[in-house]
């Protein structure tokens, strides 16, 4: 169905930091999928362990016990300030749960429908509940009526602090670094304010990781920089390495609003997904994995900054980690299809913001490979757009 509007390539294989294509020519991947293959193309430790579990046990439904989904849930539990986790497939289905959660709560706990705070230019799913809770008229635009229940207020504006304490919502939903909204930063007193907030009143905060979980940012999960202990957190993207697998977790208090029959998913928790989420689990959450990411991510935007001075088309980079977005004069879909025919895959995040997510994975070569053939496409579009 006419879904997407695709570039003019067809990707045929993987390995690291690079694809290939069905002409057998390389490029230099700095998209990982939109953040999903944070361990770069066809990790070799996740890959073994997926041809192990394919000669075992492909699926079981949810109606008996999952040692794979369980083996997951303890390591994300162990490594997080959250005490359970149900699993599904997609970053719209973790939030779907999490919003279905926060019904349930409004319901038993408070006897009354759920209200939900959400702020604008947030990106939650393109679900019809996901796509309700998103920020942007764009996505929401001939899927009218919209479902009821969700108020959008404006993100590091301390008015919306006011707004909120009036309203007290069931919830706050939010992602610390909006991705699809222009690669934004929370403001940390800002964001530090809303928490307690939400403390004071009894209005639970669901922080959205889809995007920013699994060590792309720096951390495992972007929640620990802003020293927050959220009540629910949804994952997706790189939990599994390419393998369709979310998440939505939840301290116990909150989680126990769910009963059997409430809520479930056919392929939610399959061995083979879950398998995938171990096994990329364990890699991110290696002593030296995390640190190494701090490193190259220090000297990729440090390499970024240099440029600059010579591109001041270039109004401002900002991100977190290999989380990184570029602000321009201009439409940000330019430099990406001029970074493609020098092989390069870059993503846009709104109009003019150009976004760039390698692998966690990627060597100070492959950043050096990056800025010189950025560095080429910047001064193409310079000469083409702006003379």
């Amino acid at each position: 169905m006419n879904t997407y509007n695709r570039l003019p390539l067809s990707i045929q294989k993987g390995k690291g930091a690079y694809v290939w294509s069905d002409k057998n020519e390389a490029y230099l991947d700095f998209t990982s999928g939109i953040a999903t293959c944070n361990l770069g193309h066809c990790p070799p430790e996740v890959q073994k362990a997926l041809e192990k579990q394919l000669s075992n046990l492909w699926h079981t439904s949810n109606l008996y016990h999952v040692p794979k989904q369980e083996e997951l849930a303890s390591l994300l539990v162990e490594k997080s300030c959250f005490d359970q986790a149900f699993f599904c497939n997609s970053g719209a289905e973790a939030n779907e749960a999490a919003i279905k959660l926060v019904r349930a709560i409004a319901n038993k706990k408070h006897k009354k429908q759920a209200s939900i705070v959400t702020f604008q230019q947030s990106f939650h799913g393109r679900t019809l509940a996901t796509v309700a809770a998103t920020g942007q008229e764009k996505i929401k635009a001939g899927f009218e009526p919209m479902l009821e229940g969700f108020i959008h207020l404006s993100y590091n504006d301390y008015q919306s602090l006011q707004t909120i304490s009036e309203l007290e919502p069931t919830a706050v939903m939010l992602e610390l670094l909006q991705g699809e909204g222009g690669v934004v930063p929370t403001d940390p007193d800002w964001v530090k304010e809303l928490s307690a907030i939400c403390k004071e009143n009894g209005i639970l905060l669901v922080i959205d990781e889809v995007q920013t979980g699994m060590g792309r940012t720096g951390s495992l999960f972007l929640y620990e920089q802003y020293h927050l202990e959220p009540d629910i957190m949804t994952l997706a993207k790189g939990l599994g390495s390419g393998f369709p697998i979310g998440a939505m977790l939840a301290k116990e208090e909150v989680s126990a609003a769910f009963q059997p029959g409430m809520h479930g998913s056919t392929f939610g928790g399959n061995p083979l997904a879950c398998t995938a989420g171990i096994e990329t689990l364990n890699i991110i959450s290696e002593e030296n994995f995390l640190k190494n990411v701090a490193e190259q991510s220090k000297f990729l935007h440090s390499q970024l900054e240099t440029l600059l001075d010579d591109f001041s088309f270039i109004k401002e980079i900002r991100g977190k980690g290999m989380l990184i977005g570029l602000e321009i004069n201009g439409n940000a879909m330019d430099i990406v299809n001029m970074a493609l025919e020098q092989n390069l895959l870059l993503l846009s995040a709104g109009p003019n913001v150009v976004r760039l997510l390698p692998p966690l994975t990627i060597s100070q070569e492959e950043v050096v490979s990056f800025i010189q053939t950025f560095t080429k496409v910047l001064q193409q579009y310079r000469e083409e757009e702006h003379g």
